[in-house]
């Protein structure tokens, strides 16, 4: 199938969640652990669930992990923004992150759409 370390979206989406989770790990106060927990788990979803599409038997199943991966995408940029909206989050840094997400989402839109067609 594919070799998902090779992808440029896998790349991207990879260190933006490792950057995503370091900057979870200084949110403090209430929302820190829910917002934080979610955060971590739908950053950490995005290059995930394109790695283990890429190990799937076919390019159909290979879109399905692909659409996962958007979803948790749109749901990270949801967060973020929370994040920002509380000052968990500098919002240059959350405005970084924001257009990261945008070019990720757009890279997996077009992936999908070539593995589904």
């Amino acid at each position: 199938m594919h070799n998902y370390k090779r992808l440029l979206v896998w790349q991207r989406s990879y260190r933006l969640s490792l950057d995503v989770v370091r900057v979870a790990e200084t949110f403090t106060g209430v929302a820190r652990y829910p917002l934080a927990s979610q955060i971590v788990r739908s950053a950490i979803s995005i290059p995930s669930n394109i790695a283990e599409g890429s190990g799937r038997g076919s390019e159909r199943e290979f879109g399905r992990f692909l659409s996962i991966a958007l979803g948790s995408a749109y749901e990270l940029d949801t967060q973020i923004r929370l994040a920002s909206d509380l000052h968990l989050i500098n919002s240059l840094v959350a405005a970084g992150y924001i257009s990261e997400l945008d070019q990720i989402q757009r890279m997996l839109r077009r992936l999908r759409s070539n593995s589904i067609s």
